[in-house]
């Protein structure tokens, strides 16, 4: 039985998700498929100027993966530029890097048996906008009743730095006012669940959470979306299981 590969380590899930050619026909587009850990590479290495060897660090991969992981993501990504194709970027073998400064989580880990729920939070209330939140309140579920909670300082902004300082403190369900698509795409790749369209008191929407009487608003939105994917296109759509997800995508070249 072959050996599973090795997770690689991102610091944070993107902002954008899909990018499809301006003049192209969009309902003959064909998609190409970048992985989490080929964006990631990409960044590091054109976008933060780090050396191959500094970026196999940043991710906990050897060097030689770095070099084959971005062979393949700069194929991609020129297949897309020169072909006129949409680019949708999803899924890898990645993990949250939790030990990265940008963090600075002061939070620790959750119990074995605890469900851990983080709260849009604004002055004792939910926070309307996902992608500008703040603060986060952080609730530990066990055996139907709140546990421990607290408020935590997010030490970033953007939905894609959001989503994986979430993943990061270990939250498993996100409770909030209007959140835009990218979000909701990076949560489902941070396999953290929904409930949109909150609003009011924190403590109160977690009592109704835990009643199970707390609503899921799949219409609910920001007053500006955080981007769109163009024709009803949506990237990433897929859920993990419990911890970080492993998934299967092939890192070959352009499919044709």
């Amino acid at each position: 039985m072959p050996r599973m590969p090795k997770c690689r380590k991102i610091c944070a899930f993107p902002d954008y998700y899909g990018f499809v050619p301006e003049d192209a026909d969009k309902s003959k587009l064909e998609t190409i498929k970048m992985s989490l850990d080929e964006y990631e590479v990409i960044k590091l290495l054109d976008y933060e100027g780090l050396n191959q060897e500094e970026c196999a660090g940043r991710m906990g991969v050897a060097r030689t993966t770095v070099t084959a992981i971005y062979d393949s993501a700069r194929k991609k990504l020129s297949c897309a530029i020169i072909e006129g194709r949409r680019l949708c970027i999803s899924g890898g073998n990645i993990e949250i890097d939790r030990g990265r400064s940008f963090y600075k989580l002061d939070i620790g880990s959750k119990g074995e048996n605890t469900m851990r729920v983080a709260v849009t939070y604004d002055n004792g209330s939910v926070f309307g906008h996902f992608g500008k939140t703040e603060h986060f309140k952080i609730y530990d579920i066990v055996d139907g009743k709140v546990a421990e909670s607290k408020v935590v300082d997010t030490n970033g902004t953007g939905h894609g730095a959001l989503a994986g300082f979430l993943k990061a403190a270990e939250v498993e369900v996100l409770i909030c006012g209007g959140i835009g698509g990218g979000a909701r795409t990076a949560l489902s790749e941070a396999g953290i669940e929904l409930y949109a369209g909150a609003e009011g008191d924190t403590d109160a929407v977690i009592a109704s959470f835990i009643a199970g009487s707390l609503e899921k608003n799949g219409d609910a939105t920001c007053d500006h979306h955080d981007h769109e994917h163009g024709e009803g296109h949506h990237c990433g759509n897929h859920e993990h299981g419990e911890g970080h997800h492993c998934g299967n995508h092939e890192h070959g070249g352009c499919n044709h």
